[in-house]
């Protein structure tokens, strides 16, 4: 039988007369027998692969056929936008079987809320930070409004694996499978990883069961994109290019900081391009107008960081171009899935490199592309901040924690290690929690610390920079971080933010509101940001490159050609084809040329202090050893780092615990331990260590 007969006969009838389509795809046919026997499943498929139907179809045809009541399916998401983009859609499928959808998250109003409460929908869309504010809200009574979940649906579940969201995502829905007594169905849907097995086991949180990973081939065969690699200089040039080529397409522009969004897109403007850009920074309301403008258009441009890559509808897309190289491969898979979505048209994307590093860090992120290499999705480790939170939210969720078997309220969930009880016991001794008659509750210190708003900073995971909400008159434009108020600048202070230019009239500190009005004179972006630099494969990618390996399917333009050769020609010192190089720089420095990333590299300077100089900047590429090392030094010293038995967790700056957060509710030691752990690749830093290595103490200066 195929999964399109398994469905609801009404199903079945809408796919076909509502929707058009001829039957599923493979994906969705080969999920429905995944999901409709109850098991958990990781769905794996490029961008608009139908992923959604895959999941919400099986399920909907298990809401029928066992009469679930009440909310019965979660679909939780990592973006609001994601989730009122999706809203209609899975409001209609559910429609067709007498059944509803709704939306909870921070902007949804409270009129909408207390109809959610009192009339249930069947599928209700929200992200974990509002789940556990619904767990933990006086206002709402959780086991009676979770009572009839039964599964759960994560929705781009890479992007939570990955980081600390994915712990506080997999502690939420523990608690909620305490709450309601019993486990549920565990639903994820992703574009390609590395390791989707493994992925699998992670969302069955420490449970696992039944599951099975779906991820068909794709009919045909696999279909090779048109990749272009340009070499252009500079931010001016790349929007000389964009704005020449492919007049009357839509091209989606993905860049790699707010700023250069601004900065392009104020560029594109200037050419008369019909330009929109779309950033974290700007207003959720600004955002949804260029998105909705670019989804109507046809002659225009949208400059975006990865607030597109994920699955926002935008419509069809003609272009995807890349200015510079994103940092992993998956992120460029997810945005070269944006293309090729019409019938006659193919998947591209025209990279620019406004660097000759960008140039070079394009290719090595192509050439593991090329390979097939995708990253695997890891926990982050040692999550014991998240554990501190959990043990807060779960106070706060039940009025008392118990002070023996605490963590039942977890099942099997792996969260607290062997640090847990530490972390609690902490917690009692700090006055985070108070005790009385066996049971724990919220205390002081967690009022001064968490207390603002309702505890709503205890219930988000992320730390962001402090930011200023932009006002033109009562509409807010956007948010800007403190630095660019406060840098010194000559009068009067222009900024740059949604394309367009604002002079600064006031400024409230107090409320953290920023007054402006347009003008015509040239403003300025900034935001803080610490990307950790390439990875190890991708620095690795680079090596190859530069040795003389090239991206199988990637064209490069003449200029592209003629920066490559540049570089290999500069680059021809630091490399060789058997081994990793020692040698002396232009300074007259000693440079070892590991190639290894920026988190080997940083595991690598805490381990050899006799080497490695403790002030510098941790690159990608290479190490600065101490200058005055001979040879022998040298020698004498990697064989006694291969030797060592005792190997040091890089050195952390007190200022970067604020990065941490709920650093305050952690012992200090342990949040120094959590933080160096992330800091460092001790693996792939012994793998350095075992290879073959060559010294040549000639001078290149």
């Amino acid at each position: 039988m195929s999964g399109f007969d398994r469905l609801d006969p009404a199903l079945q009838h809408h796919i076909v007369n509502t929707l058009g389509w001829p039957g599923l795809r493979p994906l969705q046919d080969e999920a429905v027998a995944a999901i409709s026997d109850g098991g958990d499943a990781i769905l794996l498929a490029p961008t608009a692969g139908g992923k959604t139907e895959a999941a919400m179809f099986p399920l909907l045809t298990r809401m029928q056929a066992e009469r679930w009541t009440g909310i019965s399916v979660l679909y939780l998401c990592p973006l609001k936008a994601l989730l009122n983009n999706l809203q209609p859609r899975l409001a209609e499928y559910a429609e067709w079987l007498g059944r509803s959808a709704m939306t909870w998250h921070g902007d949804v109003n409270q009129s909408v809320r207390g109809r959610i409460k009192l009339d249930r929908p069947d599928i209700l869309l929200t992200t974990p930070e509002s789940l556990e504010s619904m767990l933990v809200s006086e206002s709402v009574d959780a086991s009676e409004l979770f009572s009839g979940v039964q599964a759960v649906v994560v929705d781009e579940v890479h992007a939570f694996a990955g980081d600390d969201r994915g712990w506080h995502l997999l502690a939420v829905l523990a608690r909620l499978e305490t709450l309601v007594g019993r486990q549920l169905q565990r639903v994820g849907m992703s574009a390609t990883v590395g390791n989707p097995d493994e992925l699998l086991s992670w969302l069955q949180g420490g449970s696992p069961g039944l599951g099975r990973v779906v991820s068909p081939a794709v009919p045909g065969g696999k279909v090779t994109p048109e990749i272009t690699v340009d070499s252009v200089g500079s931010v001016e040039n790349a929007a000389k290019v964009i704005s020449a080529l492919h007049a009357g397409e839509k091209r989606l522009v993905f860049v790699d900081s707010r700023r250069l969004a601004e900065e392009l897109g104020i560029q594109l403007r200037q050419r008369g391009i019909t330009t929109f850009i779309s950033h974290s920074s700007l207003s959720a309301a600004e955002r949804r107008e260029s998105e909705q403008a670019f989804a109507e258009a046809r002659d225009c441009v949208i400059v975006a960081t990865s607030t597109l890559e994920l699955g926002i509808d935008v419509g069809d897309l003609d272009r995807v171009i890349q200015v510079n190289a994103p940092r992993t491969v998956s992120s460029f898979l997810q945005r070269l899935g944006r293309t090729g979505r019409r019938p006659g048209t193919s998947r591209n994307c025209l990279f620019l490199g406004v660097t000759d590093q960008a140039v070079l860090d394009t290719l090595g992120m192509l050439q593991c592309w090329s390979s097939g290499w995708v990253e695997p999705v890891i926990a982050t480790p040692q999550p014991r901040h998240i554990a501190a939170q959990q043990l807060l939210a779960a106070a706060l969720q039940t009025r008392r924690v118990p002070l023996r078997n605490w963590q039942q309220a977890w099942g099997a969930l792996p969260l607290f290690g062997s640090d847990g009880q530490e972390v609690f016991d902490h917690l009692l001794t700090e006055g985070f929690l108070e005790h009385d008659a066996g049971s724990a509750f919220i205390g002081p210190e967690a009022e001064k610390h968490f207390g603002r708003r309702h505890f709503m900073d205890l219930l988000a995971v992320f730390t962001a920079a402090p930011e200023f909400a932009v006002l033109a008159g009562r509409q807010e434009v956007g948010f800007v971080e403190t630095t660019v108020l406060t840098d010194d600048v000559e009068e009067p202070r222009i900024l740059l933010l949604a394309g367009r230019s604002w002079r600064v009239t006031h400024i409230d500190w107090k409320r953290r509101q920023v007054y402006v009005e347009t003008t015509v004179a040239p403003g300025r972006a900034k935001w803080s940001s610490a990307p950790d630099g390439a990875s190890f494969a991708i620095t690795r990618g680079i090596r190859d490159v530069l040795l003389g390996a090239l991206p199988a399917g990637v064209t490069l333009t003449k200029r592209a050609s003629s920066t490559l050769d540049d570089m290999r020609l500069q680059r021809s010192n630091h490399l060789s084809d058997d081994a990793f190089v020692i040698a002396r720089d232009h300074r007259d420095d000693w440079r070892w040329w590991t190639w290894a990333g920026t988190k080997v590299n940083r595991t690598i300077a805490a381990w050899a202090p006799e080497l490695v100089p403790s002030r510098q900047r941790i690159g990608t590429e290479s190490l600065r050893l101490h200058p005055d090392l001979t040879v022998a030094d040298i020698r004498a010293g990697l064989a006694a780092l291969r030797a060592a038995d005792y190997r040091p967790l890089p050195s952390v700056d007190a200022n970067a615990l604020r990065g941490l957060k709920f650093s305050a509710a952690l012992p200090e030691h342990l949040a120094y331990a959590t933080l160096g752990a992330r800091l460092s690749d001790v693996g792939r830093a012994l793998t350095v260590l075992g290879e073959p290595t060559e010294i040549n103490a000639t001078s290149q200066g």
